[in-house]
């Protein structure tokens, strides 16, 4: 069987954009939350990519299609529509949700401890394995022999 082509691009054309489309990153942002102003609307999805949805917990709020995920898309727009820097915006939410809702929260207050916990549990866990380690390795023998052995050893050997 002999393929054209012309038919194998028929077939690979439509599989090609399928895929194209399939790998974008999906974007949650619906055309009704988006800002007339490009700038403005250019610092929301900016600020967004670094808040997370409290329901998806791993995504950030234009990636994610939770209801709480759109509370928060429509909310920063509008504390940015109404004059707040990006520092005064994210602080705002921040407040009203904590710090959890940053996806790179600061390493400070009560959250130094989660970014100085993993380092140290790292470091813990090597240190219990080091001591492990020495005490499993086998002591020394004295691999001399007493007068009697050697004695004993000669008398088999014939010597």
């Amino acid at each position: 069987m002999i393929v054209s082509r012309r038919s194998l691009s028929r077939v690979l054309a439509p599989l090609m954009v399928a895929l194209a489309v399939i790998g974008q990153p999906v974007l949650a942002v619906q055309p009704d939350e988006m800002l007339s102003d490009p700038a403005l609307e250019s610092r929301a999805r900016d600020l967004s990519k670094g808040l997370r949805c409290l329901v998806c917990r791993n995504e950030n709020i234009d990636e994610s299609d939770a209801d709480l995920a759109k509370d928060l898309r429509v909310l920063l727009r509008e504390r940015l529509v109404a004059g707040d820097t990006d520092e005064e915006a994210i602080a705002f939410i921040t407040d009203r949700y904590g710090e959890y809702v940053l996806l790179n929260p600061p390493a400070t207050g009560s959250t130094l401890i989660l970014w100085l916990a993993g380092p140290a549990m790292l470091l813990l866990a090597g240190g219990v394995a080091a001591v492990y380690l020495r005490r499993r390795r086998p002591e020394r023998q004295d691999d001399s022999l007493s007068a009697e052995d050697k004695a004993r050893l000669d008398e088999i050997l014939g010597r």
